[in-house]
C-alpha cells in the first residue's frame, strides 16, 4: 500500500471556540433500528475538564452516539457499512471537512484512522522515535502549524457529530527494511504509545495553547486501528489485545459475519465483485487504483471516470449481495487522495449517498459496530456467522433467527435497565 502523500499547508480556518464544546455535554441521537436513543451526560462538576496540557479534555459522553440493543427473536438484521479513513488529516484538499458534512448530510457516521505525526510539526519531527528507524523519519513526512490546527479543528467537529477517531500510527513504514511487518509486540506498543502521546500533547508541540481542546481522553477513545499496509497484524493484534484495544481492520476477508480473533473483534475489509473482471476487488480505494493504473496515482485521465465508476459499482455490488443476502457488514477503507483525479472520492461520495439513507442500513463507525456486536446474544452471532457470502436465510429471517435470545447480562450493552 502506498503511503499517504506528505500533508500540505491547509488554509487556516476559523478555529472553533471553547464554547463549542459545550454542544457536547448533552445530545440525543435520532432513532436508529438497531440503536437506541441515548443523551450525553456531563463530566463531573464541569462543561469541560481539561487533560494534561489541555490538548484533550473530558467533556462527558459523546453525543450522536446511539445504544446498541439486541436483535429480537426472528428479527432481521439491519445493514450495517463503515466507511474507514488512514492517515486522516486536513491538507489543503479539505477531504476530512469535505466528508464530514456528506456523512451529516446522509446520516452516516464514520471512523477516521488519524496518522499520529500529523499533530507533530516538523521542526519537533525528532521527538518521534520510530522502531527499526532512526530518530524523526517517517515515509509520510510531518505537518506545519495551520496543518495541525485544520486537522485538530476536523477531529473536533467529526467527534460531536459522533465519529470515531482510532489511529493509523505514525510513520507509516512499510516493507521489509523496516517496515512494520517486522515490528515486535513491544516495538508494536511503543509504535502506539508515541501516536497517542503526539495527540496528546499537539497543543505544546506546536506551540498552538490557545486552541480549544479535542472534546475526548484519547486513551479511552483510542479501541482500534488499521496498520500500514495490511502488515504486522499478528503482532499488532498481540499489543493490541493487551492494551485493551477492541477490534482490528487490518486484513481482508469476504462479505460474511466478524467473529473475534486474538481477543478482538476481526472487522477486515471485503472482496466484493470488481466490473469488468473475473475476480473480486478489495474494498479500498487504493486496491482499486493499483489494479487500474499501477502504482501510478496519476494514469490516463481519458479513464479517471471509468475507474472511478468501477471502483462506486464494485462497492454498490457487494452492498446488494449484502443487503439482499446474509446482512453481513460492509467494512470499506480509504484516503484521503486525489488519485487519478479524485475519481475515488467521488465513488465514495456517491456510495454513501446511494445507500446510507436507504431503510433498514446503518452507516456507523467501527466503534458502533462493535459495541452493536458486543450487545448481542453470542448464539445469535454464531448462527449469522453460518451464511456463507450473498446467502439469505431459505425460509426467512423470522424462522432463520427464532430462538429466543438469551437475556443479556445486567450491565453489558443491550441489558434491560437495573429496576430498584
Amino acid at each position: 500500500m502506498a503511503a499517504t502523500q506528505r500533508m500540505a499547508a491547509g488554509v487556516a480556518l476559523a478555529a472553533a471556540g471553547a464554547t463549542a464544546l459545550a454542544g457536547c455535554v448533552i445530545g440525543t441521537t435520532g432513532s436508529r433500528e438497531g440503536m437506541r436513543k441515548v443523551a450525553g451526560a456531563p463530566a463531573p462538576g464541569s462543561a469541560v475538564r481539561l487533560i494534561g496540557d489541555g490538548s484533550t479534555a473530558y467533556t462527558g459522553a459523546q453525543p450522536h452516539l446511539p445504544g446498541p440493543e439486541r436483535l429480537k427473536s426472528g428479527e432481521k438484521p439491519p445493514q450495517f457499512v463503515v466507511f474507514s479513513w488512514d492517515g486522516a488529516g486536513e491538507d489543503s484538499q479539505k477531504l476530512f471537512s469535505h466528508f464530514r458534512k456528506v456523512a451529516k448530510a446522509n446520516n452516516a457516521t464514520m471512523t477516521y484512522f488519524l496518522s499520529g505525526v500529523y499533530m507533530l510539526p516538523e521542526e519537533k519531527r525528532d521527538m518521534y522515535k520510530p522502531p527499526e528507524h532512526s530518530p524523526g523519519r517517517s515515509d509520510i513526512g510531518f505537518n506545519d502549524e495551520n496543518g495541525i490546527r485544520n486537522t485538530a479543528r476536523q477531529l473536533r467537529l467529526a467527534w460531536l457529530e459522533g465519529n470515531e477517531i482510532g489511529t493509523h500510527f505514525n510513520g507509516h513504514f512499510c516493507g521489509d527494511e523496516g517496515g512494520v511487518g517486522q515490528w515486535s509486540v513491544d516495538e508494536w506498543k511503543d509504535e502506539i504509545a508515541q501516536a497517542k502521546a503526539f495527540v496528546k500533547s499537539w497543543k505544546t508541540n506546536a506551540g498552538l495553547k490557545q486552541e480549544p481542546p479535542l472534546p475526548f481522553d484519547y486513551d479511552k477513545e483510542l479501541i482500534g486501528a488499521r496498520t500500514p499496509c495490511l502488515e504486522g497484524r499478528k503482532n499488532f493484534m498481540t499489543a493490541a489485545r493487551d492494551l485493551g484495544f477492541r477490534y482490528d481492520t487490518s486484513g481482508a476477508d469476504d462479505q460474511v459475519w466478524p467473529g473475534k480473533k486474538e481477543g478482538l473483534w476481526d472487522l477486515s475489509m471485503q472482496h466484493v465483485p470488481f466490473p469488468g473482471h473475473s475476480y473480486e476487488q478489495l474494498t479500498m480505494d487504493y486496491n482499486f487504483m493499483v489494479s487500474q493504473s499501477g502504482t501510478q496515482t496519476q494514469g490516463d485521465p481519458d479513464k479517471f471516470g471509468e475507474w472511478g465508476d468501477q471502483m462506486r459499482d464494485g462497492l454498490l455490488l457487494g452492498f446488494r449481495r449484502a443487503y439482499d443476502g446474509n446482512r453481513a457488514p460492509l467494512i470499506i477503507g480509504n484516503h484521503f487522495e486525489s488519485w487519478n483525479g479524485g475519481t475515488y472520492m467521488r465513488a465514495v461520495q456517491e456510495v454513501v449517498e446511494r445507500v446510507c439513507t436507504r431503510a433498514e442500513v446503518r452507516c456507523v463507525s467501527f466503534r458502533q459496530l462493535v459495541d452493536w456486536l458486543d450487545a448481542q446474544d453470542p448464539r445469535v452471532l454464531a448462527q449469522l456467522r453460518t451464511l456463507k457470502v450473498g446467502q439469505a436465510p431459505r425460509h426467512g429471517w423470522e424462522s432463520f433467527l427464532a430462538a429466543s435470545p438469551a437475556p443479556a447480562p445486567r450491565g453489558v450493552p443491550g441489558a434491560p435497565p437495573v429496576r430498584p
